[in-house]
C-alpha cells in the first residue's frame, strides 16, 4: 500500500466514525471535569477505544485518568495526544473536547493501517494539562520512551501551523505578618496584605522591562477576614512566563525580588513555593509541521504561519514532550477571528458545527500526518535532524 492510498483509507475510516466522534466531543463539552478529575472523559474515551478493537490500559502511568492505547508491531511509533480537561468556571473554553475527539480518531484510523505500512501507533490520554502538568508526570513514567515522534492539534480563530508557546512556571506567595485591632492598636501590627499588595505593585512596575513575548500574572488568593482585623497573612498566585526554559529563569528571580521587596517594605516576611512542574517552550519541528500543513490544505484548511496579530500566546505541557521526541501543536480553527480561547464565546464555539467539523477534519489532517511518517522514508529522519538541532 503507498501512502496516497493509505491516507485515503485514513480518511474513509474517520467518515465512518464521524458522527461517533462528534458524539464524544459534544459529550465531553457538556461534562466539564478539572485536572485529573476526568472520570467521564477517561471512561467514554477508553470505551470507545475498545469498541474499535484495540485493548487499553486505564489509569495508565500512576494516574488515575490517563490511558494508552497501542495498535502495530513493528516499526516507528508515533504518539498521538488527547486532552479533555476543562477549566474552572469556563468548561471547555479551550476547547479539550475537540482534542480528545480529533486524537481519538486519528489514532483510531492510524490503527487501520498500522501493520500494513509498518508503523505503530500509540494513541495516549493525557490529563491536566491546563496547570496540572499530566504529561509531564507521564513522560517521567515513560509514556514517550518507545515514541519516534508525537503530535496532538489544539483549537483555535485560526489554522495555524502552531501557538506560540512559552515556558511557564507557577508560584504560591504567602506573606506572614502580626495581627492588631485597626483601630485601637495598629501599630502594633504588621500588616501583610499590603506586603502583597507592594509585592504586587512591584511586579506591576517590572512589567514594563521584560521582553515583549514575556507575561506575568498573578492573583490575590487571600487578603485577611475582616477591616478592623490588621491581616496577619495575605496571599498570591503567580504565572511567570518567558520564552524558553532557559530565560524563564532570571525572570523568575526578578519577580521573587519585587515580591520580597512588599514583604521587607512592610515589615514581614515571605514564604513561596514554586508549584511544578514547570512547562516548557515548544521545540518546533518544521518537517512534521510542513507535512501536517499539507495534509490539512488538501482537506481545504490552509494552515498559516503565525503573525503578530494572529499567534496564540500560551503554554502547554506538550511542551515538555516535544524536549523529548520529535513533536507538533498546530491550530486549527473553530471560532471567528479574534475570538480569544479561555472565554465564554469560545466554549460555545467548541460545541458547535464549527467545532464538530473540526473534530473531523483534525482526525484526518493528523492521520495523514502519522501516514507520512511511516511510508516517507525521509520525513521521520528529517524530524529527528531538526529535533536535534534546536535542541542543540
Amino acid at each position: 500500500m503507498d501512502g496516497a492510498a493509505a491516507k485515503r483509507e485514513v480518511c474513509d475510516a474517520v467518515d465512518g466514525r464521524a458522527a461517533a466522534l462528534i458524539d464524544i466531543s459534544q459529550q465531553i463539552h457538556a461534562h466539564p471535569e478539572l485536572a485529573f478529575e476526568e472520570t467521564f472523559a477517561h471512561d467514554l474515551l477508553t470505551e470507545a477505544i475498545e469498541g474499535a478493537g484495540l485493548s487499553v490500559e486505564r489509569s495508565a502511568f500512576g494516574l488515575d485518568t490517563a490511558f494508552a492505547a497501542r495498535a502495530g508491531s513493528s516499526g516507528p511509533n508515533i504518539a498521538v495526544c488527547c486532552e479533555y480537561d476543562a477549566l474552572p468556571g469556563l468548561g471547555h473554553a479551550c476547547g479539550h473536547n475537540i482534542i480528545a475527539a480529533a486524537g481519538l480518531g486519528a489514532g483510531l484510523a492510524a490503527a487501520t493501517v498500522a501493520d500494513r505500512l509498518g508503523g505503530q501507533v500509540t494513541i495516549l490520554g493525557t490529563p491536566a494539562e491546563e496547570g496540572g502538568g499530566g504529561k509531564v508526570y507521564m513522560i517521567d513514567a515513560g509514556a514517550f520512551a518507545d515514541v519516534d515522534a508525537a503530535m496532538m492539534l489544539h483549537p483555535a480563530d485560526a489554522n495555524l501551523s502552531r501557538m506560540n508557546t512559552i515556558a511557564i512556571h507557577q508560584i504560591m506567595v504567602d506573606y506572614h505578618g502580626k495581627s492588631a485591632h485597626a483601630a485601637a492598636a495598629p501599630q502594633h501590627g504588621r500588616n501583610a496584605l499590603d506586603a502583597a499588595v507592594l509585592g504586587y505593585n512591584g511586579v506591576a512596575a517590572l512589567r514594563q522591562h521584560i521582553a515583549p513575548d514575556e507575561r506575568i500574572h498573578g492573583v490575590f488568593t487571600d487578603g485577611g477576614d475582616k477591616p478592623n482585623i490588621v491581616p496577619q497573612h495575605a496571599s498570591m498566585h503567580w504565572y511567570i512566563r518567558s520564552t524558553t526554559l532557559a530565560t524563564l529563569e532570571p525572570l523568575k528571580q526578578r519577580v521573587l525580588a519585587c515580591l520580597q521587596a512588599g514583604a521587607d517594605a512592610a515589615g514581614c516576611t515571605m514564604t513561596y513555593e514554586w508549584k511544578d512542574p514547570s512547562y516548557a517552550d515548544m521545540v518546533e519541528v518544521d518537517p512534521m509541521l510542513a507535512a501536517y500543513a499539507a495534509n490539512a490544505e488538501a482537506l481545504g484548511r490552509v494552515t498559516e504561519t503565525p503573525t503578530a496579530e494572529s499567534a496564540v500566546i500560551g503554554s502547554t505541557d506538550m511542551g515538555n514532550v516535544s524536549y523529548v521526541v520529535p513533536s507538533i501543536h498546530p491550530m486549527i480553527q473553530v471560532a471567528p477571528e479574534r475570538c480569544a480561547i479561555h472565554t465564554p464565546e469560545f466554549a460555545s464555539y467548541a460545541a458547535s458545527s464549527h467545532g464538530d467539523a473540526a473534530v473531523v477534519d483534525g482526525a484526518k489532517a493528523l492521520a495523514m500526518t502519522i501516514v507520512d511518517l511511516w511510508t516517507d522514508a525521509h520525513l521521520l529522519a528529517e524530524a529527528a535532524a531538526a529535533h536535534g538541532a534546536a535542541l542543540g
